[in-house]
């Protein structure tokens, strides 16, 4: 006789790693001029009042990161990609762009990319079901997770899981209409600044595929740093 399957629950977590509850600050409220580290294969969230600057920094170049935000007091509405494609009228953001939640209203301006500019609006974060249709035997770290984690951390629960916005992440369509994963083109220590234009929590998870080559040649996922700013850079 079959197991019932438990009712989804976007909040619920198939495993945990310790973005369950270590947090970058209490709350998510980072110190102005200090620079964070999230580490590999985990996910953090921070809290962004309207107006700071966030740097997320590829420390070492070849690291891909997917990055969420929240609508502070409302888990309802959020950073989509969904939503941010037609009102670019491009599949990625470039510097001045606003970044559009589901509502369509600006919840964060990229304001400055050193990269060259390769990140993905496409792709659905890795969750367990990703890694098993990829080989992988048992429980896999995975972005999914790791959104639910770091929300819980701080108190939050999110009901749904958007589409990250995956930074630095090089999967282009090509002719045919297929996609390639490769590694990315980024360089160590090249960042990506955003402005929120309204309160928000941010989450980043240091993507911990392992099993294709987005995460660098060598599939080897590492970690990431952020650092927050009072005001516009």
């Amino acid at each position: 006789m079959n197991t019932p399957c438990p009712p989804f629950d976007a909040a619920r977590p198939d495993g945990e790693n310790p973005s369950a509850h270590q947090t970058l600050e209490q709350d998510g409220r980072l110190c102005p001029g200090k620079t964070y580290t999230i580490p590999a294969r985990q996910g953090r969230a921070m809290r962004l009042r309207k107006g700071e600057v966030l740097s997320v920094i590829n420390r070492d170049g070849s690291q891909i990161g997917d990055f969420w935000a929240f609508a502070d007091g409302d888990c309802n509405e959020y950073l989509s990609m969904e939503h941010l494609r037609p009102t670019l009228r491009r599949i990625s953001p470039r510097p001045g762009d606003a970044l559009v939640t589901n509502r369509r209203r600006p919840i964060l301006t990229m304001v400055e990319d050193t990269s060259p500019g390769v990140h993905d609006t496409l792709v659905a974060s890795c969750d367990i079901h990703r890694y098993a249709q990829l080989g992988h035997r048992g429980y896999h770290d995975n972005c999914t997770d790791n959104l639910r984690m770091a929300l819980a951390a701080i108190g939050l629960r999110p009901t749904s899981v958007p589409c990250p916005l995956n930074l630095w992440m090089n999967t282009p369509v090509v002719e045919g209409g297929a996609m390639e994963w490769r590694p990315p083109v980024s360089a160590k220590g090249d960042h990506v600044l955003f402005r929120a234009e309204m309160d928000a929590v941010v989450v980043i998870s240091c993507c911990p595929m392992d099993l294709l080559p987005i995460n660098g040649e060598d599939a080897q996922p590492r970690s990431l740093d952020v650092l927050l700013h009072r005001e516009q850079a």
